[in-house]
Formats: C-alpha cells, sequence, structure tokens
C-alpha cells in the first residue's frame, strides 16, 4: 500500500471516529440557573436561536444564540405563562398557556401577543405540534385525575377536542408526511399514534410503544426520517424510537429531568435539551436534521 493510500486510509478512519464520538454526547450550551425549574418548550426560529420559557423568573420567553449567549426575549403579561412553543412556516410563534387556557400567537418581530385560541374545556395545554399546513395540535393533561386528551387548533384559532379518555398527553408530534400524530402520555408511559384523517379528524389508535420503568415522558420531537426523540423526566435521558416503535439509542442529558427538546444548528443535527435539574440548555449531536429545521430550509430557498 503506498504511503498516499495509508495516509488518507488513516485520515479517512480518524474523521470517521470523531464523528461518531461526538454523537449523541451532551454537553451545556448555557449556563447553569440561568432559567427556572419551569424551563421548557423550546423552538429554533430561521436564524437557529432557540426560543424558551422561564428565563430567570416565571412568565418570560428566554431567547438564546446557537453558542450559548441568553437573554429576555420577552415578558409574559397577566397571568400567561407558557410551556410548549412551535413556530409556523411564516415565523409566527405560538406558545401553551397552561395557567391562562390559551394558545398564545407571538409576532418576534414586533412582539405582539395575542389569544390565537381558547376554549372553556382546556385543562391545562401543555405541548404544540404543528402540521405541514399550519394547522396546530395540542396536549391537555389533567395531572390532577391523571387523564388528558388533544386538540385540534386551526388557522383561524377554531379550537376542536379531537381526543379524549387518554392518560396525561404530554409531548406530541406529526409525522414527517403529516399523516401521523403521536402523543406520549408521562403517567401511563405509553406513546400512541393517530392517522389524521383528511378532515382533520383522528381514527386509528393504535399503541406504538409502552415502557414498563418507573420514568415518565415529557417533549417529543421528530426528525426527518419519521424518528421520535423523547425526554425521559426522571430518568435523565432522551430515547430515540423509530416510527415502529423500536428503541434506536438513549441518551444521557447531564440531569435527570429532561422537560423538552428541539432541533437545529446549522445543519438541523443538534438537538436542544431543556434540563431542569441545573435550569439550563444541554445539546447533542445527532446523524439525521429534525423535521422543523427542514421546513426552515424550505422557506430560505
Amino acid at each position: 500500500m503506498s504511503s498516499r493510500l495509508i495516509s488518507l486510509v488513516l485520515l479517512t478512519a480518524t474523521l470517521t471516529g470523531c464523528q461518531t464520538d461526538t454523537l449523541h454526547k451532551a454537553r451545556p450550551l448555557t449556563h447553569a440557573h440561568l432559567f427556572t425549574r419551569e424551563i421548557e418548550g423550546p423552538a429554533c426560529d430561521k436564524d437557529g436561536n432557540i426560543y424558551l420559557v422561564s428565563f430567570s423568573t416565571k412568565r418570560t420567553i428566554g431567547k438564546v444564540n446557537p453558542v450559548g449567549k441568553a437573554e429576555l426575549f420577552l415578558n409574559l403579561p397577566d397571568d400567561f405563562t407558557g410551556n410548549g412553543i412551535r413556530f409556523n412556516q411564516q415565523g409566527i410563534m405560538f406558545v401553551a398557556d397552561y395557567v391562562g387556557h390559551n394558545i398564545l400567537r407571538i409576532d418576534p418581530a414586533t412582539k405582539q401577543i395575542d389569544v390565537h385560541a381558547h376554549n372553556d374545556k382546556f385543562n391545562q395545554p401543555n405541548d404544540l405540534a404543528i402540521s405541514p399546513d399550519g394547522t396546530l395540535w395540542a396536549s391537555d393533561p389533567n395531572w390532577e385525575a391523571g387523564t388528558g386528551q388533544i386538540w385540534r387548533i386551526d388557522k383561524d384559532g377554531k379550537a376542536t377536542r379531537v381526543a379524549t379518555n387518554m392518560g396525561t398527553t404530554n409531548g406530541i408530534e406529526v409525522s414527517p408526511d403529516g399523516k401521523t400524530l403521536y402523543v406520549n402520555e408521562s403517567v401511563q408511559r405509553n406513546v400512541w399514534a393517530f392517522h389524521i384523517n383528511p378532515d382533520k379528524s383522528l381514527s386509528g389508535k393504535r399503541l406504538l410503544k409502552h415502557f414498563d420503568d418507573k420514568f415518565s415522558f415529557d417533549g417529543m420531537r421528530c426528525d426527518i426520517l419519521g424518528n421520535l426523540y423523547i425526554t425521559r423526566h426522571g430518568k435523565g435521558t432522551v430515547i430515540k424510537l423509530s416510527p415502529s416503535g423500536v428503541i434506536l439509542a438513549e441518551i444521557d442529558v447531564l440531569g435527570s429531568r429532561p422537560s423538552n427538546l428541539c432541533f437545529g444548528g446549522k445543519d438541523g443535527k443538534t438537538v436542544y435539551v431543556t434540563e431542569v435539574d441545573h435550569g439550563r440548555i444541554v445539546s447533542f449531536r445527532v446523524n439525521t436534521p429534525g423535521l422543523a429545521w427542514q421546513r426552515w430550509q424550505s422557506i430560505k430557498k
């Protein structure tokens, strides 16, 4: 073997090894305790900035740039208290307000806050998912009763209850093709899949995965292949679950209570996790971009 070929083989092995070593290895992105124990709801804008709730105090939304610099983005007025956050493809931010029983609509350019949806039958809107056409889906647990439901929020703000008689619905996500809605139940430790019908009703509820351990679920997001990344609150990990319900990986996230996560970074392969124990964001690299990141790229082109 020539010296040039040997060098090429060694270089390839080195690069491959380095890349493999960095996958699934969590590192702190922000300093500890910049956020309260209610840290939640991360979502990235088209420039890669991460937005999440409870910066320094409750009823706030913080903004963290891709290198970890955190600042206050806005204060939520009245009794609004945010949890899950999502962006639509027009760059509008939606926030689940679990205290005011609202879905908030925020224009990041003007910081104008409006009530996008309100329904007296909301329990505690927790997390949000968004379909390719901009339809929102909200998980809505009743923690005291150990039950939950799911709401569809149309683009005009009309809220329709589409699933009832569930456990403590929490993490929620839509598949890349827009045809499947996933929702997990924190206390019952189930991950369910529903078929989204053309009229946006749900049918065909099926159990994707049940976990027999004692650790609960929280946030859940999807990559472009349809794999689900789910935070295991109490276990300190994020699991990667295939669309068929097979566990593909489990990542330690440096704190026992990860609450939620999102995808971002220049290539969409960085996962940002809100970590309660230290009030911070941690991040790790994966080999497949996130679905929300991919949608931002389609807008840029």
